[in-house]
């Protein structure tokens, strides 16, 4: 039997992403995420609603390592990266660490059946990559292997990322996606009839998976990948432009997305934390965009733009 290591982190729940993408970086073989809100309402395998926790505005993440890394010098360098996270106003917590043993089979497969395929809009629906699943009429299916760190595709900023998606793209358009992460945006454009998409990470590790993702899925090859720093340096002009990452970095991509998209075209965005979603609406506002729709899942937002000259053709949100 293989020993594994356990580094968990208290973070605030914006950061939950980046916090478990810093684990990655560092060495873990997979990650797993403990959000009390995850729990709120839904059933376990027996169909029980799980019983009511006390809510909090903190995720507990694990990062699991072989026995053979020297844990103490992953940890310590967490906490360095962990410190940059609060140059964006984002609070983290203590390190703690832990050491379990672990058959490698039983940890490499045990995650897995907690990820099931899940209708997410009218036409989409996230499938894992090693199950068995025929589409129903009309239904568009996304196949995905989380792998490491990058999600099962079913969180709620993704969830209305995919919404927003589902409602702009009527076929035929170009389509940026950045911090791309598993891929999963721009597979669904491609399904959504986007003619091209261009897909941006600035962690080589998320361009990695988010190609390895796109190639579980047939008739991708309009899809592009590369890293990337947000927009910058990108001249490609789009149709829509959709970014699922950290409220305080969407607002350093505004006057970027507003160059590069076309008249009546689409900026969705989301990730946004509620005590964030005034900053952001005026950063993008003051780029020039008007707020089309604005949605809002627990304490996410998310929202789509439009770059348009005809004020009055736009809905308040």
């Amino acid at each position: 039997m293989e020993t594994w290591q356990e580094l968990t982190i208290e973070v605030d729940r914006e950061s939950e992403e980046a916090t478990a993408n810093i684990l990655i970086e560092l060495g873990s073989q997979g990650v797993a995420i403990d959000d009390s809100a995850d729990y709120l309402g839904q059933v376990d395998q027996y169909g029980e609603l799980f019983p009511e926790v006390e809510q909090s505005e903190r995720v507990r993440i694990t990062g699991y390592y072989p026995d053979s890394v020297d844990i103490e010098a992953v940890a310590a360098k967490a906490n360095e990266r962990l410190a940059e996270l609060d140059d964006f106003g984002l609070e983290t917590g203590d390190i703690q660490l832990t050491r379990q043993e672990l058959a490698e089979e039983d940890w490499a497969d045990n995650w897995k059946k907690y990820f099931e395929p899940a209708r997410i809009t009218h036409d989409l629906t996230i499938v894992p990559s090693w199950t068995d699943y025929e589409a129903g009429l009309g239904e568009k299916l996304i196949k995905l292997d989380p792998g490491m760190a990058f999600g099962t595709g079913t969180h709620p900023t993704t969830k209305m990322s995919l919404f927003a998606l589902e409602q702009v793209l009527r076929g035929g358009e170009t389509v940026l996606d950045v911090g791309t992460g598993s891929g999963v945006l721009s597979i669904a454009s491609s399904l959504l009839g986007a003619k091209k998409i261009y897909a941006y990470d600035l962690d080589e590790i998320a361009v990695r998976v988010a190609q390895e993702n796109i190639e579980l899925n047939a008739n991708m090859e309009n899809i592009q990948v590369a890293t990337g720093n947000l927009l910058r340096g990108v001249d490609i002009k789009a149709n829509v432009i959709v970014a699922n990452i950290l409220a305080d970095i969407l607002v350093n991509l505004t006057d970027d997305a507003y160059r590069l998209l076309k008249n009546e075209g689409y900026l969705i965005m989301s990730g946004i934390i509620s005590e964030k979603w005034n900053m952001v609406r005026e950063s993008v506002e003051a780029a020039g965009f008007f707020l089309e729709t604005h949605m809002i899942q627990g304490e996410w937002h998310a929202c789509v733009f439009k770059k348009t000259q005809n004020i009055s053709g736009v809905i308040g949100g």
